[in-house]
């Protein structure tokens, strides 16, 4: 008698031995013009040096950059040159899957059929350790390559990497950069863009495939304006394709702000090519919630979202660690009342590098963080107008804060601006509203502090003139960039031009603020300053002792912003008339004042 629940465990029979080579799983079918980019001669050169003695090389990267594309390349060739006798192709987006996919592989190679995935999943790595001989080699370890392609997270991997062995090689491609990834015999390939030939190529094989032909310069310009971004350039061929439009419309829809990315792209639910599965525009959403979960939780999207609204060529991380940035992220918490610090902030700058969503830069003294201009793109097509304009005012803010007050730094300055002009091409109108941004002047300051004259007067015209369109011609914000742009147009070499305007713009003032007003007074000042610059050194002193006369009855002797300013100016201007008695006496009238 039997007592108890005995268990009983079945196994299926034991099946014919696999044929040698074999593969198991599907390679992704080659793009249709795939371009053979150096990160493949390095791996093959790797290869080429050290026999199969590979353990593993991991290629990282931004989602779209060709990782899968590579990997199925190089599959491909090793298994049709005979270099291996095993190729196992996984889908390695969760451990479930990989898991699967070992114990299936398991049951191909030793012809035993175990019920439970785990085990044949172990049995399988193990296999592999063992060495097994090739039915047809004889007494030949079978070699092999198994590619884990777009594993998500490293941790999947537990207890589930390859073995060791000098006949096997691993594969993975990944976004992720964790340290966890490499090391143990396993290399890290960064696999970046496409050069700009690469780029060209590529579109113009896809288009004349079709007959369509475009200069040369129009695909130039195209490929740069997607960031040589494999994925984007494939789609945007396609699309073109379909669309029926030409290159230089297409570049046309891509500048215009008003255009989402997603709507030049191929349509949701339509055939993407080369078998692609995401458009450009949702490749990498995935990334973004997965580095949002990592610690610090829920700091790396709104980082990301600031990020996106600045150069995508580079971002002073001082930036991106200033006040302004640690204020908003606290409000980006579930509890808002815990403050950020700036740890918090560049760890959340890591989540995103962990996940290919940044890169960084140490080419100059400072650190900066770079993103790429059609992820900016994507992120800022999805917010809502008035979460973009909050960004917008809070990267003002931060480029406020991280602006020193004497600029020594070449380098610095000119990320700074950079970084302020992304922001003004991004979200001009938030820069405005409720009033001009101060780092508006500090752009075009900055310009003029480091001797670009013309480029100062060219930025505060800019300014002025909207400011007029939207303020009126007398509002206090367009009266300054008037002011400025006045200023550096005479330090331009255009001083007589600069007089000429300065009388127009006292005449607007006294309108304004009345004749005896302060900024009435400082306006007339330079009135005088750029009528001897130009030459008429007696309109200078006559202006300046006008000034200094409505000073003197208006503000009294000892105000140092107007009166004495006038006195100086008009024993400077006597001085270059010839009448160095008058001047001196003007200084020690001066001298007399400042005491």
């Amino acid at each position: 008698m039997i007592h108890g629940n005995p268990q009983v465990n079945y196994q299926a029979a034991p099946r014919a031995p696999v044929a040698w080579p074999h593969l198991i799983g599907a390679i992704p079918t080659p793009a249709a013009a795939f371009q053979h980019r150096a990160v493949i001669a390095h791996m093959e050169e790797a290869l080429k040096n050290t026999g199969t003695a590979i353990l593993g090389q991991v290629l990282s990267g931004m989602g779209g950059v060709g990782k899968t594309q590579i990997a199925a390349h190089y599959a491909r060739r090793v298994l049709q040159t005979g270099k291996v006798d095993l190729v196992l192709w996984i889908t390695a987006d969760t451990r479930s899957a990989i898991v699967s996919c070992y114990a299936q592989a398991g049951t191909d190679v030793s012809g035993t059929d175990l019920s439970d995935a785990e085990q044949g999943a172990q049995a399988f790595l193990a296999w592999l350790e063992a060495k097994a001989p090739s039915a047809q080699s004889g007494s030949r370890p079978v070699r092999w390559l198994i590619v884990l392609d777009d594993v998500v997270d490293p941790s999947d991997l537990h207890r589930l990497w390859p073995p060791p062995s000098p006949h096997g090689q691993v594969l993975v491609t990944t976004r992720r950069r964790d340290a966890a990834l490499s090391g143990f015999g396993r290399q890290r390939v960064d696999v970046s863009l496409f050069t700009q030939a690469e780029a060209i190529s590529l579109l113009t094989a896809r288009l004349l495939a079709d007959g369509v032909h475009e200069a040369p310069d129009e695909l130039r310009a195209l490929a740069a304006e997607l960031g040589h971004l494999p994925l984007a350039l494939s789609q945007a061929a396609a699309y073109l394709l379909d669309s029926g439009i030409d290159c230089a419309t297409y570049r046309r829809m891509l500048a215009d702000r008003a255009i989402a990315l997603a709507d030049i792209t191929p349509e949701p639910g339509s055939p993407l090519p080369d078998d692609q599965t995401h458009t450009v525009t949702a490749a990498w959403s995935l990334s973004v919630d997965r580095a949002n979960e990592l610690r610090p939780r829920g700091l790396a999207r709104p980082m990301l979202e600031l990020a996106a609204m600045l150069d995508a060529h580079g971002i002073p991380e001082s930036v991106l660690t200033a006040p302004s940035v640690l204020a908003y992220l606290a409000g980006c918490r579930e509890t808002p009342d815990v403050a950020v610090t700036v740890h918090d902030a560049t760890t959340a700058l890591r989540a995103l590098h962990r996940l290919s969503l940044m890169d960084s830069s140490s080419a100059t003294a400072y650190r900066a963080v770079l993103v790429h201009q059609l992820l900016q793109r994507t992120v800022r097509d999805r917010l809502k107008p008035d979460v973009l304009n909050h960004l917008a005012r809070t990267a003002a803010d931060a480029l406020r804060d991280a602006w020193p007050d004497i600029e020594r730094d070449t380098d610095f300055a000119q990320a700074l601006r950079a970084n302020a002009n992304a922001l003004s091409g991004n979200a001009e109108d938030a820069l405005y509203t409720p009033g001009a941004h101060e780092v508006l002047f500090r752009c075009g300051q900055s310009l003029g502090t480091w001797g670009q004259a013309v480029a100062a007067a060219t930025h505060f015209q800019r300014l002025a003139d909207r400011a007029e369109s939207q303020l009126g011609r007398e509002h206090d914000e367009t009266l300054s960039f008037r002011l400025l742009l006045l200023h550096w147009r005479g330090m331009a070499g255009d001083a007589a031009g600069a007089a000429a305007a300065f009388s127009e713009l006292v005449e607007d003032c006294v309108r304004k603020g009345g004749p005896d007003d302060t900024d009435t007074f400082l306006v007339r000042a330079a009135l005088a300053r750029w009528r001897g610059e130009a030459g008429d050194i007696e309109g200078a002193i006559a202006t300046s002792a006008e000034l200094l006369e409505d000073c003197l009855r208006v503000q009294g002797p000892d105000s140092l912003k107007t009166t004495l300013v006038a006195q100086s100016n008009l024993a400077y201007w006597r001085g270059m008339a010839g009448d160095a008695a008058g001047a001196a006496a003007a200084y020690v009238k001066l001298q007399e004042g400042l005491q």
